[in-house]
């Protein structure tokens, strides 16, 4: 005879009489073998997603790692040679060069945003109560720089739950891209606030910069995903993403809203504190 084992939920209660007697019990069984083998399935899925995530993530830092070397090579050889021959190289030969440094350097950012990057996943998160308003305080002195004239409000902002470091490094690209994509405007203006809701707190940074058509919304967070002319606004196309990244890991949600050439407001958000 052949024998199969099931998962079976049972429930059971006693009822009683006016004297609190038991006087016999209501049961129930029911069959969950078929969840009970999905649920085993979807923790293996995970598991393996996990996994191959964690392989992806080591696999960029070392590719990254590894470009930095030979792209130190050229711009060190050019350097050498600039400081031994530029006499005695025309004009042209000048400019070519330089343009090869710069695009050298260029490239070196980009390793650097990527390596970042995938440093994210595998950095263990330490939370932390965080005043987000001396933090944002902080990272406006940092930015003091790329200020220029904008005009930044900063309202009372709530307590958040999470790494300050990485929280740090969200700021800091969110309220950099804000000066960037509004430093053309006659009077660029940036308000940065939050509000609860449901058990979460939602940041903003708002900018009445260049702004974005919102039907490419959905490539904003994305890695090399740029909406602007990159000879215009210069940067790498990795900063959202590490945004949306870091974000996600402290189980929060990122979005943005926006109008071209009215302005941008980017969200996010966190466990409430």
């Amino acid at each position: 005879m052949r024998h199969n084992l099931r998962d079976v939920l049972y429930n059971a209660s006693v009822y009683r009489d006016e004297k609190n007697k038991v006087l016999g019990a209501f049961a129930s069984a029911r069959d969950i073998t078929a969840q009970r083998k999905q649920e085993v399935r979807i923790k293996t899925l995970n598991e393996e997603l996990e996994q191959r995530i964690i392989e992806l993530e080591s696999f960029s830092y070392s590719v990254s790692h590894d470009l930095r070397a030979p792209l130190r090579g050229i711009d060190g050889f050019i350097a050498i040679f600039l400081a031994k021959y530029f006499e005695k190289v025309d004009g042209e030969g000048q400019r070519l060069l330089g343009n090869v440094r710069r695009n050298v350097n260029k490239m070196g950012s980009l390793i650097d945003e990527l390596l970042t990057l995938s440093r994210i996943g595998m950095k263990d998160i330490q939370i932390v109560s965080i005043n987000m308003n001396d933090l944002v305080h902080t990272v406006l002195e940092e930015l003091t720089e790329m200020k220029g004239k904008s005009t930044v409000t900063v309202k009372t902002l709530s307590k958040a739950q999470g790494d300050i470091a990485l929280i740090k490094q969200v700021l800091v690209n969110l309220i950099s891209n804000a000066f960037k994509y509004s430093t053309k405007k006659e009077n660029p203006l940036i308000e940065i606030g939050s509000y609860s809701d449901e058990g979460e707190v939602q940041y903003y940074i708002k900018d009445n910069g260049v702004g974005f058509d919102m039907e490419y919304s959905n490539k904003l967070f994305g890695v090399f995903q740029r909406l602007h002319d990159p000879q215009e606004y210069q940067g790498t196309g990795v900063g959202l993403a590490i945004v949306k990244r870091i974000i996600i890991r402290h189980g929060g949600r990122v979005w943005a809203e926006g109008k071209e050439g009215e302005g941008a407001t980017f969200y996010f958000s966190l466990k409430q504190h």
